[in-house]
């Protein structure tokens, strides 16, 4: 979502770190560029004036033209700048569901993903929260709206249940109902899906104010599509006017759209951004934090969502057969196959990248080297390709076997010596680390990247590629066509 913008800000940052020192039209003249840049990434002209304004006053000042690494200092003030445009460190973000059973409106246009974000709101608050949680379908206009949310209230696990479908309620007497049901089926959240149109009108508007009114919702978060740029901003601004909203949502972050809506939205409504959408799979939901978004924006990664997301997707068996491996130096090619389907669930090369301090350069590599998500499937199908002694033991892949392997899996010897070649070196790691020095040296490399030691234990003994100061993880240079980063 914000790569074109992340590439024009690191191109402005790069000249102004080149220098040794800046004067005060340097920083004028680079004010200037990242306004541009924030324009053209469809960010609402208010928001963007009075973000240069702020900025601009201490970027000028004596104490950034006269400090050691006055490049650096600029960095520093524009993303502290981000995070108070993004709702700053101290904006609530969580759900207030804590009175059973709390009600949650979700109010949108047709298209912008509310019923697909309520299931992935409602799987979210019952395997993180342990909460039990009712689904109710207000839409009555829009043809298998209710069925698609039973059928997402399926794919959710048991402490999600979808309201049994009447045919021919009104709205109004569908929210009663899931009111009563909510109450003596003993549930901790309610969910209630509105009815959307694929432009405001009054009649929607009219009737969503008339299920607030009924249904006191301690949360109505709007749902918005990230991709429809200023649109959703006023759509965003028009529903505050006639609703009570709490926060907002914002989908289809994974697109490719210019990212104004998203930091606009904040300083347009004083709403604060709760949730952002990503892809399709009702997993695809990540809490919003400021600061890890301004980090993203400006190149500097996000090595604490990288922590949680191995942590959500670590398999605890899979973990300690790998911490027991690890402490005996071992890595096998089913160890890597494991890492490669990890590093697919935890959203491929691009979604890794995107994380790690220095993303920028590192995408430029994956797209100059002509690469995408589909390596690490074909790196996969070579594994596949080999029989049980072969994986166990990679010594016994003498030419004629990689022949094989390569016509097996569809790829060419060259990529199979790539991949075993990835392998020496992660296994190599692997027995550096039985030392104790090379325990302590991934320690201290990890902490540079920012990953405390919290961070770590979240992780629990899971080994996760690529976290090395920014750096590829080993052997991924091998990947990208023998370049090293």
């Amino acid at each position: 979502m914000f790569d074109a913008l992340s590439e024009r800000l690191g191109g402005i940052f790069d000249n102004l770190t080149g220098r040794g020192a800046l004067s005060e039209k340097d920083v004028s003249e680079a004010l200037r560029e990242i306004r541009v840049a924030l324009l053209e990434a469809d960010v609402a002209l208010p928001v963007v004036k009075d973000f240069i304004a702020k900025v601009k006053t201490r970027a000028v000042g004596e104490e950034v033209i006269r400090s050691v690494k006055p490049g650096q200092q600029v960095i520093k003030i524009v993303y502290d700048g981000l995070v108070e445009m993004l709702g700053g460190e101290e904006a609530d973000t969580s759900l207030r569901v804590d009175t059973p059973p709390a009600v949650v409106m979700m109010a949108g246009l047709q298209g912008s993903g509310k019923t697909t974000t309520t299931g992935k709101l409602a799987k979210r608050l019952s395997e993180k929260g342990r909460k039990k949680v009712l689904l109710a379908s207000l839409d009555v206009r829009r043809p298998a709206a209710m069925e698609q949310l039973a059928i997402l209230a399926d794919q959710c696990g048991d402490n999600v249940s979808a309201l049994p479908i009447v045919q021919g309620q009104l709205p109004a007497d569908i929210a009663r109902r899931a009111l009563n049901a909510a109450k003596i089926g003993g549930y901790d959240v309610l969910f209630l899906d509105t009815a959307g149109r694929t432009s405001i009108d009054e009649q929607m508007m009219t009737e969503a104010a008339e299920i607030a009114e009924i249904a006191r919702p301690q949360e109505t978060l709007l749902v918005a599509d990230a991709l429809t740029g200023q649109d959703a901003v006023e759509t965003a601004r028009r529903f505050h006017e006639r609703l009570p909203l709490t926060g907002l949502v914002l989908t289809r972050m994974d697109g490719d759209g210019r990212g104004g809506a998203a930091l606009s939205m904040r300083a347009v409504t004083g709403l604060p951004i709760k949730f952002l959408g990503v892809g399709e799979k009702l997993d695809g939901l990540d809490a919003f934090d400021a600061k890890r978004v301004a980090g993203r924006i400006l190149g500097q990664g996000d090595i604490v969502s990288l922590v949680e997301k191995a942590a959500e997707q670590m398999d605890a068996e899979k973990a300690e057969r790998m911490a027991e491996k690890m402490r005996k130096g071992i890595f096998d090619l089913n160890d890597l196959a494991d890492q490669l389907r990890q590093m697919q669930k935890m959203g491929g090369l691009g979604g890794l990248m995107g994380m790690l301090p220095g993303a920028r350069k590192a995408k430029q590599a994956m797209e100059s080297a002509n690469l995408d998500d589909n390596v690490l499937k074909r790196q996969e199908a070579i594994i596949s390709s080999m029989t049980k002694a072969e994986r166990a033991k990679p010594a016994l892949l003498n030419a004629s076997r990689r022949k094989r392997i390569a016509a097996g899996s569809g790829t060419t010897v060259q990529d199979v010596n790539k991949l075993l070649k990835m392998h020496q070196q992660m296994a190599g790691m692997m027995k550096k680390m039985r030392t104790k020095g090379g325990m302590k040296n991934m320690l201290n490399m990890a902490q540079q990247a920012g990953i405390s030691q919290a961070d770590l234990a979240k992780m629990g003994g899971q080994q996760l590629p690529g976290l090395g100061g920014g750096s590829l993880p080993p052997g991924m240079g091998d990947l990208l066509g023998g370049k090293k980063k």
